[in-house]
Parts: structure tokens; sequence; C-alpha cells
């Protein structure tokens, strides 16, 4: 056993781990602005259900390719379950709807205030009671919350409340999902649990996208299906192995704080390829966010 293997050794920080993690970065951040496309021509159940089925698969595929068993032991089967609703269906469908109702710009922001979240969950989960850094990530995260509800002026503030209130809701999935993961770890190979996780938490989706939406696939062009093969290749497979890569080759705390580049690269992506506004409130917000998710990976 090398000394990097050993309990209580530091992970060493190398050029491979940081270019998985900007890989990760890259292709979360600017499949926001993809899915706000896209949910012009598809309905929200209908693209955030296929693209993640159509995922899950190639995940498996991956898995097998690379070795690692789907095999999934009856004990484990209630967490993989309650893993997938929280982590996956929640965020598909709530982040989905709010796509709708918000810039991508914004929807990302309020997304990636989880970090917040779950280090406040932690608390009633797992007993860790918050110190002086997560009250103040927190304090941060409302600030942020607050610049894009206000950020355009009172009235229309109000046609993004139900927005808002949709990808916090996908973000709290999510947090709980991350600190229950924690006290009910799912001991499967990370693409293996990966695969079976956005398979269960997406099949349900696209099922209910199919018999209560109108979904025109003709409708896309030579554009939209390149837009929606990113979103479905890039997104939940070469992103996610790669966040698994870097999560290997990383400490954990450098991982996470990598991932805040994420909010950056799909607020300004947003305005570039769909000209979404980016002024003093989205940039207030965006530096409120990044410095509450900051605190709250270092508490």
């Amino acid at each position: 056993m090398t000394s990097e293997n050993q309990p209580g050794a530091k992970t060493r920080i190398g050029p491979a781990g940081l270019a998985f993690l900007a890989i990760t970065s890259i292709g979360w951040g600017f499949n926001w602005p993809v899915t706000k496309y896209l949910i012009g021509y598809l309905p929200p159940l209908t693209l955030r259900g296929t693209t993640g089925v159509i995922g899950a698969s190639l995940l498996a595929i991956l898995a097998l390719a690379w070795g690692q068993p789907l095999r999934v032991p009856r004990a484990l089967w209630p967490r993989l379950v309650l893993a997938a609703i929280l982590n996956v269906g929640c965020w598909m469908v709530l982040m989905g709807f709010a796509l709708v109702y918000l810039p991508a710009s914004e929807a990302t922001l309020v997304a990636y205030t989880m970090p917040v979240w779950a280090s406040l969950l932690a608390w009633p989960i797992l007993g860790e009671r918050p110190n002086l850094l997560r009250v103040l990530a927190l304090l941060m995260a409302f600030a942020g919350l607050s610049a894009i509800l206000g950020g355009n002026g009172f009235v229309p503030s109000l046609t993004k409340l139900m927005g808002i209130l949709l990808a916090l809701g996908g973000a709290l999935g999510f947090a709980a999902g991350a600190v229950l993961a924690k006290k009910l770890p799912i001991d499967l190979p990370p693409v293996s649990a990966a695969a079976w996780q956005i398979g269960i938490g997406c099949f349900p989706i696209a099922i209910a996208g199919f018999l209560f939406e109108h979904s025109n696939f003709g409708g896309l062009t030579s554009n939209g299906w390149l837009l929606f093969g990113y979103s479905t290749v890039v997104q939940f497979c070469i992103a996610y192995v790669a966040w698994f890569a870097a999560l290997a080759r990383l400490p954990a705390s450098v991982a996470a704080i990598g991932t805040m580049a994420v909010p950056v690269i799909g607020v300004v992506a947003s305005a570039l390829a769909l000209h979404e506004p980016l002024g003093v409130g989205q940039i207030a917000a965006l530096a409120f966010t990044l410095a509450g998710v900051a605190l709250a990976t270092q508490s």
C-alpha cells in the first residue's frame, strides 16, 4: 500500500484530476442553456425523461464494458430508489419546469445553492450542528436569491417566484439525496450506481411525458438534434464519468469547490447563446451564490 492510499493520507492534486473536473464543469455548465433552448421545442417531462433514459442506457453499457456489475443486492433497492427519486427524479422534473419560468442563467444560480442546503440538512440527518460558516453560507444564498427575485424590479419578480420555488425544490431534493447518501450509502460501482439512479429516476418521467404532454420530435431542427445529443451524451455520460474520475483523483473539498465553475459557465453561456440579461442583478446573484457555496464547502 502506498502512502497515497493509506488512511489519513492527503489526496494529491494532479493535472489529470483537474482536467476531469474541467470537463465536468464545462459539460454541465453548457447544458443549462442547451436545456433552455430545447424546452422551446419539447415539453419538460418528455425532454428530461427521454434524455435521462437514453443516458442511463449508455452508462449501463459503459459500466459493463468496464467490468462493473449492474446487479443490485436486494437490501440496497430501497435506498437506491430513494436516491433516484431525490437526486434525479426531483431534480429533472422541478428544474425542467423551472426553466419554463426562469432564464437559464437564473435557474443555474438557484440550482447551485444546493451545497448550502446540504450543509444545513446535515444537522437533522447526520447530527452535524451548523457552525458560523454554515450560517453565513445560508445568508449568502438568501442574498443571491433576493438578487435574482428583485433583479428587474418588483413586478417581474412575481412572475419569477414560481420558477425560483421549483428550482429550490430541485436543489433541496438533490441536497437531501447527497446527505442521505452519507447515512445510507449505496455500495455499487460508481458508473453502475449512476446508471441505475438516472434510469430509475427518469423512466417514470419519460412515461408521464409521453402520456400527458404533446411532443413533436419531428419539429426539431438539425441543430436541435445535435443539442439533444449533447444533453444526452455529454450531460449524462461524459460529464458524469469525468466527475467520478475527478472524485477519485482529487480531495472532495477541491472537487466540490471546482464545481462552482458550473454556474459561472451557465450564466455566461446563457448570456452569449440565448441573449439573456447579464446585468448588475445577475452579477450580484452570481457573487453571492459562489460565496455561499464556497463557505458551505469549507464548513
